[in-house]
């Protein structure tokens, strides 16, 4: 497993702000009494979307105590899951898959447009574009590969053009429409659907 590196610059402090802390009530109400901890990897997910997209050390510690656990288990379970960025990323934070069915239609394409348009080095908060890029592994979308992850949504059906001018919107500050870029409804062929044509008979 690849070290997880923690950033150097540290925010004193954290807390939930009043829409974090009505979600974060909300979900801990679904679990029986004194079993609050398993509500964990939620807050820290929630911690994560309000501070940019990362998770400092006060807000594992705001967790800790809020969930009445102690602090190490919350950066135990941080610092385990890759869905937890533990530096800055910025607002706009990319994930290219190139595992092997991304990789083999064109994954590396994406990756030379985050090069180009970003970064050409991966991890590297560029500040003025207030975004930065990785590869990841698979992301469950291989039948519309190749795809990338920008925040919570998926880009899908791309090549090295399409992405140049996905990324020219979200460094705007704009939000790119989410979804295939070949047109495709969700997941169907690439020439439309063969069955289940007439409904009537389905």
């Amino acid at each position: 497993m690849t070290l997880r590196k923690i950033s150097k610059e540290q925010p004193e402090t954290f807390e939930f702000n009043s829409e974090s802390l009505a979600e974060a009530n909300n979900i801990i109400k679904k679990y029986p009494k004194g079993k609050q901890q398993s509500a964990v990897m939620s807050l820290l997910y929630i911690a994560q979307k309000q501070n940019d997209n990362w998770i400092p050390l006060s807000a594992m510690k705001y967790i800790g105590k809020f969930l009445e656990m102690p602090y190490v288990k919350v950066y135990e379970v941080a610092t385990f899951y890759t869905m937890y960025n533990l530096t800055p990323v910025g607002k706009h934070f990319i994930q290219v898959c190139t595992t092997t069915p991304c990789m083999i239609r064109g994954a590396y394409k994406i990756v030379e447009a985050c090069k180009e348009k970003i970064s050409e080095n991966e991890n590297e908060l560029v500040k003025e574009k207030n975004c930065s890029w990785m590869e990841v592994e698979c992301l469950g979308a291989c039948i519309n590969a190749p795809m990338m992850q920008i925040n919570d949504d998926y880009y899908e059906d791309l090549d090295k053009d399409k992405t140049l001018k996905i990324l020219d919107q979200i460094i705007l500050g704009k939000t790119p429409e989410p979804g295939s870029y070949r047109g495709r409804l969700n997941s169907e062929p690439e020439n439309n659907r063969k069955t289940l044509l007439d409904v009537k008979n389905a």
